[in-house]
């Protein structure tokens, strides 16, 4: 097998006809004339040369690596945002160092250390940790998660999107409804969705309930709830705003078990905006973030020179779209009720359940 030498810039300016600086210029991105760059880009796709990225790093001081940790990329919205994440630091020439936490607080803090010891030009996170240390040399931008003046966070406009989800169900017919929360203890930006939607019932004056519980509380808790809340065949509740689609989807299936109907009974609204296959149909009626426009901010706050100037807040909008679990689906949606399922109640809700069926 022969092997051929791989093509230099110096290869590149003969064969452009042009002074080793302007290719130089061209590579780095900067400002040339038009013809010339011209020349030059078509003498790289001639000759099939590859920029030297980890040599242009070390000469600006620079590594054109940024590591982003998300909790996982098997959970739809995470695996969106990495990918959208990666697509807009790959535009600005940047690569990614994907870490994935499994929100293990201690791993998220070793990928810190780990990204610093690689010389990162910075970090995007999703993280949990409480106790999370940053090293203030490392670029560190967060997502939903406020830490100080220093490092900015980029969040969807969460409070915006609990009122949108209490006035659209209110528009939608229901009298009377409940949230219901799982998530993280930490003071960040998704437990405004509660609060937003407080806003909207008590705007609207819509009596309401919320049940709430942590991360690694079982769901059938929520089973409970609804239970002690189930009379006569009927729930109190004609509307849920669950505050994840993850959480519409267990909900939809307890309120199966007990034989009611959605939306036809009960009405769910989601929050993140997942899809069937990632592009298709929404999982549920969903408040939707805007997956791209968070990447984008993200990725363009990172790769910025200055830190001094950079928003401490930035807080993108959110749209509503319906999903089969509210009354407003149109004829474009092609939502079944007739779902299998798994057990989601406790076995005392379960015995609960079987009594007033019985009678």
């Amino acid at each position: 097998m022969q092997y051929k030498k791989a093509p230099t810039m110096k290869d590149v300016a003969a064969e452009a006809g042009v002074a080793l600086g302007t290719v130089s210029k061209v590579v780095n991105g900067k400002p040339v004339g038009e013809e010339y760059e011209k020349k030059v880009r078509e003498a790289i796709k001639k000759l099939g040369y590859q920029v030297n990225s980890y040599a242009q790093g070390l000469k600006a001081s620079k590594t054109y690596t940024v590591a982003v940790i998300v909790p996982n990329t098997s959970h739809p919205y995470y695996g969106s945002l990495a990918f959208y994440l990666n697509k807009s630091l790959y535009e600005r020439n940047y690569r990614m160092l994907l870490c994935c936490s499994d929100f293990d607080p201690g791993r998220e803090q070793e990928y810190i250390e780990m990204a610093r010891q690689n010389k990162v030009d910075g970090i995007i996170g999703l993280t949990y940790n409480p106790d999370l240390v940053v090293p203030d040399e490392v670029p560190f931008v967060s997502i939903d998660r406020y830490f100080d003046a220093s490092v900015p966070c980029i969040a969807s406009d969460n409070f915006l999107g609990g009122q949108l989800a209490a006035e659209k169900l209110v528009e939608l017919g229901c009298s009377r409804v409940a949230l219901l929360r799982q998530g993280s203890i930490l003071k960040n930006e998704p437990n405004k969705r509660m609060a937003g939607f407080e806003n909207g019932c008590l705007i609207h004056d819509i009596p309401y309930d919320i049940k709430m519980v942590g991360d690694g509380v079982p769901v059938s808790v929520f089973g409970d709830f609804l239970m002690d809340h189930y009379h006569d065949g009927k729930l109190d509740y004609d509307g849920i705003f669950c505050v994840t689609d993850k959480l519409v989807y267990e909900v939809r299936f307890m309120l199966k078990e007990m034989g009611l109907r959605v939306p036809e009974d009960v009405q769910l609204i989601g929050f993140d905006g997942i899809r069937h296959f990632g592009y298709k149909d929404y999982v549920c009626s969903t408040i939707v973030q805007p997956v791209p426009e968070i990447a984008e901010m993200c990725a363009e706050l990172i790769v910025q020179e200055s830190r001094r100037l950079q928003p401490q807040l930035v807080c993108l909008p959110v749209t509503y779209m319906p999903g089969g679990t509210t009354k407003d689906c149109g004829t474009h949606c092609h939502h079944s009720n007739d779902l299998t399922f798994d057990s989601y109640l406790s076995p005392e809700a379960r015995d609960k359940l079987s009594k007033m069926q019985g009678d």
